[in-house]
């Protein structure tokens, strides 16, 4: 009742609408996307009963039905709700889908990638997963331009200098003498990419394979399934979700 009365700040209140992350409603807040009542909506600001909060100009209502889906990206989509990035248009992965309903990709797989990606109306899901302070797997695939020795797959999984930091020890195989799985727990940007770059290596494909508990397998390059409730189950009780 205290809240109701008091309001719910904003980006906490467009997380558990469904709509995105509350890091990313805080940059759709800086950008101009979200008004309340028709004024401009402010970083911080409280929503209170009766406030009508629209982003991109389209009211936002909490959705009762919690969506999970599992989609297998192909190359060249984008992993945004928006039409448009650094001016140009862009094919999203929200409106390639096609999805009944409102849902947001969990996190970015860049356009030249392929393989898993997570959507879901569940803001605090989306949280969760993204924060690497977590330490939840993500698992690669990842070919390179040419033969790459044992010596620098050990480097690597130490972790290497990349965008002022030095990336966490991961876990890598080999595959063939130019390809290996990679297991990270951070997301920094491109980091696989970068990760190589540092070694003088240029990734000719990356495909996610797994997010934590959930798989590629089964999975068709362009579609999408629901995730079963045995894997919400266990992907919630990872993230520490009641049930």
């Amino acid at each position: 009742m205290a809240e109701e009365q008091q309001g719910i700040r904003i980006n906490k209140f467009l997380s558990e609408a469904g709509v995105c992350s509350r890091r990313e409603a805080d940059r759709m807040l800086k950008s101009g996307r979200v008004t309340v009542s028709g004024a401009p909506a402010q970083t911080g600001q409280r929503i209170l009963p009766g406030d009508e909060v629209c982003v991109d100009g389209k009211i936002v209502s909490k959705e009762k039905e919690e969506i999970y889906l599992a989609f297998y990206k192909p190359k060249g989509l984008v992993c945004t709700t928006a039409d448009s990035e650094n001016g140009e248009q862009v094919c999203n992965v929200v409106d390639y889908i096609d999805y009944p309903k409102r849902i947001y990709p969990v996190g970015r797989l860049d356009q030249a990638s392929e393989g898993l990606l997570l959507l879901t109306n569940q803001g605090d899901v989306m949280e969760k997963i993204l924060r690497s302070r977590y330490g939840h797997e993500k698992e690669y695939f990842v070919k390179v331009d040419r033969p790459i020795s044992d010596e620098t797959l050990k480097l690597l999984s130490k972790g290497v200098p990349i965008l002022d930091t030095v990336t966490k020890p991961c876990k890598i195989w080999r595959e063939s003498e130019d390809s290996f799985h990679i297991i990270l727990t951070q997301g920094l940007n491109r980091q696989i990419r970068r990760m190589c770059e540092y070694v003088e290596y240029r990734v000719v494909h990356l495909r996610r394979d797994r997010v934590m508990n959930i798989t590629l397998k089964g999975l068709k390059k362009g579609r999408y399934r629901k995730l079963t409730s045995t894997e919400i189950r266990l992907l919630k009780k990872q993230l520490g979700i009641p049930l």
